[in-house]
Parts: C-alpha cells; sequence; structure tokens
C-alpha cells in the first residue's frame, strides 16, 4: 500500500471507474450529492465505488464494493429536476479501509494501491498485449461503436497495467466482470483476466452473428417467396386464372403447417404442394396433386379419441346390449384390462367365429360404443382385389386410397374400433392377395408403418383396435389365422332364443315398425312355437325376420282397426306367418332299414344328416351321392372294410365284395357335404341294409371310426346336440373321448338329451340296431 487518506464517498449504481478513465455520470440521490459539494469545497478527490444491487435506492455497507477508484471531480452541471452530471477522471485503485461516516454522506479511510508498475516479466506482459490488442481489433471489427481514435490511443499505451485497464472499460459489457478487472491488482494476472473475458465476449458475439445472419436469411428467404407470391399471382391473374386457386393453395398450405404430420408426410405433402403451385392451371396432373394433397390434410393426423377403460362400464354395456355369450364377453374384458394395464394396443388380434345370426358383429359395435371409441366396419366378403386393402398407386387414373386409409378418414381418429367382417371370405386372382396385404394391416409388430400404395407413405395404424369376424375358422388363410386369437360364438339354446327375442328382438323391431312396447304381446310360448315351426338355425336372425313379419300384420291391424295392442297366440300365430315350415322334426318318424341319422357340423351351425344305405344284387361296387367330399368318401370306403370284418358276428356273407352292391346317399344333392365325423353313422347304415335290421329313429350319432374299429373323438359338439334336439331326437351316440366336453353344454340343454358313450363300433350297433319290436319307435 502506498498510502491512507480520507475521501467522501459516491456508491455508483451499475457503472465502474477505472483509472486513466474519462466519464461523466448523473447524481441523483441525496447522499451522492452531499458527497460531491463537500469534495468540492475542500478541494479534494472523490473515491468511487459501485454498489452490488443496482436496484437498491439506500445501499447498506454490505452491498458496497471494497475496491473502488480516486477519482477527481473535472466538471459539475447541474440539471433540472435536482440532478447534478459529473465529469471525473479515474486515478488509482484503492480499497475501503473504514468507514468514518455514513450520513449524512458516505466518508471513508481507504488504502490506495500503488501506481508504479513492476518491470518483471515485462517480455510475458508484452505478448499478452500484443494478443490482447488483436483480439481487441477482432472485437471492434463486429460492428462495435468504437472510434479509430480509441484503437490508436490503446495501440500507443506501453504500461501493462493501463492497457488492461482501458480494454477492460472499452470491452467488458457486465458489471460483475469490469469489478472483477478493477479488483486484480496483478497487472500479468489482470492481462491474463482481461484476455480470457475478451475471448468469451468475442465468441459470443461470433455466435450473435451467425444468428443475425440465419434470421436474416430466414427473413430474406420469406420476403423473397412473399415477392414471388405477388408476382404469380399477377401472373395467373392476366391468364385467367381465379383468386380461389391462389387461395386454396394457401389454405392447404396453413393446413400442413398446423397438422401434426409425420416427417415423411410433411415432406411429400410440401413437395406435392410445390410442384401443384408451378403447375399450368387447368392441366389433367393438377387435379391429380389437389386430390392427393387433400387426401393428407383430411386424414385425422394426431387425432385420438379417449378410451373408457372403466370394465365395470365395459360389462354394463355388453350385458345391456347381448344376452348370454359370457365366454365372449369375460375375454374382451380381459384384452381391456391389459389394455389399461399397459397402455398399448400391441396384442393377438380378435376374431370371432361362428355360425350367421350369433352376433359377431354387432358384440363389435357393443364393445366400441363401451369403451367410447369410434366404429368402422369393412366387410371382406368377395373382395378379390389387393387394392381394396392397399389402394392404387397415383400412376393409375382414377386412383383412390385403399379402404383401411378410407375407413379411418371416415372414423376421424386414429385409435378407432376397426372391424374386418367376414375374412374367411376372402379369395385371390390375377390382381393379387387381399389376405397376404392383411397381414401388414394386423401384425402388431409391423402396422405401424403402414404402406397404402396411393399416400405412398407410412401411416399408423397401431393405435387402432382391431377385430375380425368369421363364419368358418378353417377357411381363414393360414398365415392371418396364426395372427389372431380365435373365440368360438357357439349356436344358441332354444332358452337363450327365448330370452333373446324378449329382450331384444321384439323390442327392436316394434320401434323399427313404429309400434309402442305395449303394442305387440308375443308370449313366451308362442316365441318358442316361432323358434321350434318356423325356424332352423344357430343364430336367432331367421327369429328376427318372423317377429318382424308379425310386426308387419300387427301394425296392418292397429291401422286398419283403430286397436291399441294386438296379442299373438298359438291359435293366431299362422295368421300373422302362414303354415308352419317344414323342419327337421318332420323327418325319420319310423325305424328305417339302413337309414340312420348322423350329426354334422356347419359354417352355418350344427344339422340332422340323413344316411341311407342301399344293398342289392351285383358285382361288389360302391356308389356314393350326394356331393359327398374326399373325407366323407374315405370314410365309406374305410367304413365297408370294417363292415367285412365284422361279417361273422352279424351273419353277413363273407362274399358281399363279389356279389353285392352298396349305394350310400346323403339326400339334398346340391349342398356339398364333408368331414371326418360320419363314419360311425355309415358304418351303422351299412349293416342294418345288409342285416335287414331296422335303426333306431330316436337315435343320432356322430363319430370317425378306425379299420380296427375304434370310434374317434368329433368337434362341434354344442351345434350337433342342439341340432339333434331341434329335430326331437333325445338320444345321441357320442364318443367316449368328448364325456369332459359334455360339461360345457347349457344345463337345460344335457336336461334335455341322452348322451350315450362309446369307444368301438359295437357299442355303437347295439345301440343303435333294434333286436325286437319292445326297441321300436312306435312302442317308445
Amino acid at each position: 500500500m502506498e498510502n491512507k487518506m480520507v475521501l467522501p464517498m459516491v456508491a455508483l449504481r451499475g457503472l465502474v471507474i477505472f483509472p486513466y478513465m474519462v466519464l461523466h455520470f448523473d447524481v441523483g440521490r441525496e447522499k451522492s450529492i452531499e458527497a460531491l459539494e463537500n469534495s468540492m469545497e475542500n478541494g479534494q478527490d472523490i473515491f468511487l465505488v459501485a454498489q452490488k444491487d443496482i436496484k437498491s435506492e439506500d445501499p447498506s455497507l454490505e452491498d458496497i464494493y471494497e475496491v473502488g477508484t480516486v477519482s477527481r471531480v473535472k466538471q459539475v452541471l447541474k440539471l433540472p429536476g435536482d440532478n447534478i452530471r459529473v465529469l471525473v477522471e479515474g486515478l488509482q485503485r484503492a480499497k475501503i479501509a473504514e468507514y468514518k461516516k455514513t450520513e449524512p454522506f458516505f466518508q471513508v479511510e481507504i488504502d490506495v494501491f500503488n501506481a508504479e508498475e513492476s518491470p518483471e516479466n515485462d517480455i510475458v506482459k508484452e505478448a499478452y498485449m500484443r494478443r490482447i490488442y488483436d483480439m481487441f481489433e477482432k472485437f471492434a471489427g463486429y460492428g462495435s461503436r468504437m472510434s479509430g481514435e480509441t484503437l490508436l490511443t490503446i495501440a500507443d499505451i506501453k504500461q501493462a497495467g493501463k492497457f488492461a485497464d482501458l480494454v477492460a472499460s472499452n470491452v467488458i459489457i457486465k458489471m460483475v466482470d469490469k469489478q472483477a478487472v478493477l479488483e486484480c491488482v496483478d497487472e500479468l494476472e489482470r492481462l491474463k483476466q482481461v484476455m480470457q473475458i475478451l475471448s468469451r465476449e468475442i465468441e459470443i458475439l461470433e455466435i450473435d452473428k451467425e444468428i443475425s445472419a440465419n434470421v436474416k436469411q430466414q427473413v430474406d428467404k420469406s420476403q423473397r417467396e412473399y415477392f414471388l407470391r405477388e408476382q404469380m399471382k399477377a401472373i395467373q391473374k392476366e391468364l385467367g386464372e381465379t383468386e380461389n386457386d391462389i387461395s386454396d393453395i394457401e389454405e392447404i398450405r396453413e393446413k400442413i403447417k398446423s397438422l401434426p404430420l409425420t416427417e415423411e408426410a410433411r415432406e411429400k405433402a410440401e413437395k406435392e404442394l410445390s410442384r401443384l403451385a408451378k403447375m399450368p392451371h387447368g392441366t389433367p396432373e393438377t387435379s391429380v396433386s389437389r386430390n392427393y394433397l387433400d387426401w393428407i390434410v383430411s386424414l385425422p393426423w394426431g387425432v385420438y379419441t379417449e378410451d373408457n377403460l372403466d370394465l365395470e362400464h365395459v360389462r354394463a354395456v355388453l350385458d345391456e346390449d347381448h344376452y348370454g355369450l359370457t365366454k365372449v364377453k369375460d375375454r374382451v374384458i380381459e384384452f381391456l384390462a391389459v389394455r389399461k394395464l399397459k397402455d398399448s394396443m400391441k396384442g393377438p388380434i380378435i376374431c370371432f367365429t361362428g355360425p350367421p345370426g350369433v352376433g359377431k358383429t354387432s358384440i363389435a359395435r357393443s364393445i366400441a360404443r363401451a369403451t367410447g371409441k369410434k366404429f368402422v366396419r369393412m366387410s371382406l366378403g368377395g373382395v378379390r382385389d389387393e387394392a381394396e386393402i392397399r389402394g392404387h398407386r397415383r400412376t393409375y387414373i382414377g386412383a383412390v386410397p385403399g379402404r383401411i386409409i378410407t375407413s379411418i378418414k371416415q372414423a376421424g381418429s386414429m385409435n378407432p374400433l376397426f372391424l374386418f367382417d367376414e375374412i374367411d371370405k376372402t379369395s385371390s386372382d390375377f390382381r393379387g392377395d387381399p389376405a397376404s396385404a392383411m397381414l401388414e394391416v394386423l401384425d402388431p409388430e409391423i402396422n405401424n408403418t403402414f404402406a397404402d400404395h396411393y399416400l405412398d407413405m407410412g401411416f399408423d395404424l397401431s393405435k387402432v383396435m382391431f377385430i375380425t369376424t368369421a363364419n368358418d375358422a378353417d377357411a381363414i388363410p393360414e398365415p392371418l389365422y396364426d395372427r389372431m386369437e380365435v373365440i368360438y360364438i357357439n349356436s344358441y339354446t332354444d332358452v337363450e332364443k327365448l330370452n333373446i327375442a324378449k329382450l331384444h328382438l321384439i323390442n327392436k323391431q316394434a320401434e323399427e315398425h313404429g309400434l309402442g312396447v305395449d303394442a305387440v304381446k308375443i308370449p313366451d310360448g308362442v316365441i318358442m312355437d316361432i323358434i321350434h315351426r318356423y325356424t332352423a338355425e344357430a343364430g336367432v336372425r331367421s327369429l328376427e325376420r318372423q317377429i318382424a313379419a308379425i310386426m308387419r300384420k300387427a301394425a296392418t291391424q292397429i291401422v286398419k282397426n283403430d286397436l291399441k295392442t294386438v296379442v299373438v297366440t298359438r291359435k293366431n300365430l299362422k295368421n300373422f306367418l302362414g303354415q308352419p315350415k317344414k323342419t327337421e322334426s318332420d323327418v325319420l318318424k319310423v325305424d328305417t332299414v339302413g337309414v340312420v341319422t348322423g350329426l354334422a357340423w356347419t359354417s352355418v351351425g350344427g344339422q340332422t344328416l340323413a344316411v341311407e344305405v342301399s344293398a342289392m344284387e351285383g358285382t361288389g361296387k360302391m356308389e356314393l351321392t350326394g356331393q359327398l367330399g374326399d373325407v366323407m368318401k374315405e370314410s365309406a370306403k374305410a367304413g365297408f372294410s370294417l363292415v367285412r370284418s365284422l361279417s361273422d358276428e352279424y351273419d353277413i356273407a363273407p362274399d358281399i365284395n363279389e356279389k353285392v352292391d352298396i349305394h350310400i346317399h346323403l339326400p339334398e344333392g346340391a349342398i356339398p357335404k364333408d368331414g371326418p365325423s360320419a363314419g360311425v353313422t355309415m358304418v351303422t347304415a351299412m349293416v342294418s341294409a345288409l342285416t335287414g335290421i331296422p335303426v333306431r329313429c330316436d337315435i343320432a350319432m356322430t363319430g370317425e371310426i378306425t379299420l380296427t374299429g375304434r370310434v374317434l373323438k368329433i368337434g362341434g359338439l354344442k351345434e350337433k346336440s342342439l341340432a339333434a334336439l331341434r329335430a326331437g331326437i333325445r338320444n345321441i351316440i357320442l364318443p367316449e373321448a368328448n364325456k369332459p366336453d359334455i360339461e360345457e353344454l347349457p344345463e337345460n340343454v344335457r336336461r334335455k338329451l341322452n348322451f350315450h358313450y362309446v369307444s368301438n363300433i359295437r357299442q355303437v350297433l347295439e345301440l343303435a340296431l333294434l333286436k325286437g319290436p319292445e326297441k321300436s319307435c312306435k312302442a317308445m
């Protein structure tokens, strides 16, 4: 330290004064004015120091830095409003040693730092000064408001400390950085600090310049585009093009900007819009590009409906819309529970399989209603063209997107419930294989980038809930079947049909025919008569048609006779529906030789199947008629060999293969028949025809046989059991292996049927063939 002195002090806001620095500032605070007047009266210098918080009007001692600058007042100028402008020159660094007084102004004792520069490290200092000057010139070149005289003045300075102070006073922006330089007494350290700060400021200016250049480039580009568009408008106006054409392009441009398109979609849309804007008005390609852009902006990008995953609510809605179907409802609830936990739609695609009319499509609609999803349905029956799924390429005239994209647009959201109806009815020809195209749609691993040929971009289907329906699961292409979880919806029992009619069908048809809920009364017994005498089906579609017919007749009576209520009874049922239809209960009323009732499963439910066999003299030929498939033909041949092996037990001539012709016929020859469960039926019919023993007419059977006489397990037990029940048959012969499956049948069906379990053909013949008049149908 050189010496101590006591001086009045002024705290400066946002300002740091260096030695050798001349500047002016305004003084307005009363305490600062008092200090300035004291300095002028006593002919003293003044100590100027920065305050830490520039917002503080009355700074405390803790708010003031310790290091400041001893300065000389060069000029004082009074301003309007009691303000004073002061011109000062910085002299020396100093540090506050003690506050002598704080009122009415600050007076401090200070330690003045030695102002003489040390000759140590002169070469290093010189190097730093040259480097700093180069950087200072670069800084000045970035457009700062620095005069050339300042550069010359700094260049002429040889003292390292003074050089650093002047550079810092002309460069540093932050007050904290200026104060840090002021507090640095060592000259070399001060140079290092100034160079470091100057380097940072240059880097900031370079980044700022780059940002400014980018902004200017964007502005210039926007101005250029605006100018070109205005020119284009003028040219189009001269060519006779309308304002609407131009505004439409602008409207599409705004839509593209606002929609949350994928990067690929945005790139293609902007490229196509650019092409459209450059096309001459009226060219054929204009409509092609416009249609393409219209499709892109009309798709529901980023639109998702909120799913209602309240399982109790979903169960209530499903129960409200459908009677029974417990297993189906349970599986839907499980699916939604997993969806709620996992928050992902990935998983097996549900496929509802069953006969027509059992509610496959309607339960999918109910799931959509219960979950709050949009519902779209696409029927695949008869679809042969792959373009129906993937769309046409835009190179074709009249190209449009496929029905997948069209349906998503129709739904208005990216997460609808999408129903593919009759997926087992797809076929293929020279136009492609729709089933193969469906793989990309239904595979949850790849459908997030579904590629429609028309759009020519990936479209996300991963949030879509896909459900499919089929009548026959065996007809579903194997690759598709592998990606689905098949849920079978079996045939309805009579009791289930009765409840469905009471709870749903009658009210629905009354509403559709403009009738009140109580306008037409149909008792339970009448409904059962309709089921038994006018319908023969697995579902309830035909039953609904019969109820609709009743409603039409009732509506006519109400209008003609001004009635309020029409009651349908068993006596007047014929007036509404006519004579009862011929049903399966009309067949096999008597025990007959060579005629056996078989049970078959079809895609429309279970059916009874009469197998007729006639034996006559001949040369051992076997004739098969009734449009039998390959499987049934092989069963017939295997059965005939089995009958020959049983010839000793049933007194059958051993040479029947040489002297007897066998003719096997299944009536209704217009209907193709095939399946692996008619073996026991044909063997029983052949044994009956060859022995002349009648077959019980109150018994039906199903099962396949082997050459050794074993009876094999069958499928479709519920459908076959209901078919026997509809035909009035109460005794059913089943393979022993199907005994556990009986538990799946409804209780009311099990009560009405007698099941006889067999494991070999001898047991079948023992049960089916009459041994005496006491077992005849007429006697039972």
